[in-house]
């Protein structure tokens, strides 16, 4: 970064950090209130599930592929999940072109971990010979436009398009594209919930500026039925257990809000 940007984020971080001394943010919404959001389900139609999320102005699309490989050797009666991120310079100054960032790869291993962890998908369903062969899922996130928490943005995006996600067909050793064998067989919901603390004050869904201001951030991946199934912190500061105490019940309240959004749009 260079000497002018690193003068305007200072003023920048300078002036939300008064703002949230104030019990105000920039965007004048409530300190646990989410910006808009819209999910388009099967927004890429060749592919067999995507979703595009738009969390503000931050835009995530995700897209499912899949393919028959070999099971992991330590558990050959389940299939796999990868899940990927790409960081591309037009959604961003600040991303670069080149071999994935440290960004990425953790949002990446962010997302992925919520639904691994969750076991969102059955992937004994996967199998279609045990140890032998199983369906492989991609999960591939691009970032379209970014303007903070991409955690969230993404996890939305990544389980929309899951939901939407046809399994193809696979008969006589060939994958038929153009034929459905099954729905992806999910068995929870998970979502992520991104705080920023800023000074004292703890927010929901940091924009940009806030992200940068803020002194730590912490995400909480829960479950619909009740579980915290991953978590992730970043930022060099520290909060009380006081504080993660009211996180973790906010992330069920706010996880379910999510929920219920995702549902809406899988309707019909």
């Amino acid at each position: 970064m260079n000497r002018e940007n690193e003068t305007l984020w200072t003023l920048k971080s300078e002036y939300v950090h008064r703002l949230a001394k104030q019990g105000l943010r920039v965007d004048n919404r409530d300190a646990f209130e989410y910006r808009d959001i819209e999910v388009t389900p099967g927004y890429v139609t060749r592919s067999p599930g995507s979703a595009l999320v738009k969390l503000g102005n931050t835009t995530v699309l995700a897209g499912i592929s899949m393919d028959v490989g070999t099971p992991f050797q330590d558990t050959p009666n389940e299939g796999v999940i990868m899940t990927g991120a790409e960081l591309v310079p037009l959604a961003s100054p600040t991303f670069e072109s080149g071999p994935p960032s440290e960004d990425a790869i953790e949002l990446a291993r962010v997302v992925d971990r919520g639904i691994r962890e969750s076991k969102a998908i059955d992937l004994e369903k996967l199998v279609i010979e045990e140890g032998e062969k199983v369906w492989m899922v991609f999960i591939d996130l691009h970032i379209l436009d970014y303007d903070g928490n991409l955690f969230d943005a993404s996890a939305l995006a990544a389980m929309a398009a899951l939901m939407h996600t046809n399994v193809p067909k696979y008969e006589d050793e060939k994958v038929i594209r153009t034929e459905s064998s099954m729905k992806m067989p999910l068995r929870r919901v998970p979502v992520e919930t991104t705080f920023a603390k800023i000074g004292d004050t703890l927010l929901l869904d940091p924009v940009l500026d806030e992200e940068k201001a803020a002194d730590v951030r912490l995400t909480i991946a829960t479950t619909d039925d009740g579980y915290i199934c991953a978590s992730q912190k970043g930022g060099s500061g520290a909060l009380t257990v006081e504080e993660i105490e009211m996180i973790i019940d906010k992330s069920f309240e706010k996880g379910d809000f999510l929920r219920g959004i995702l549902k809406d749009n899988m309707k019909g």
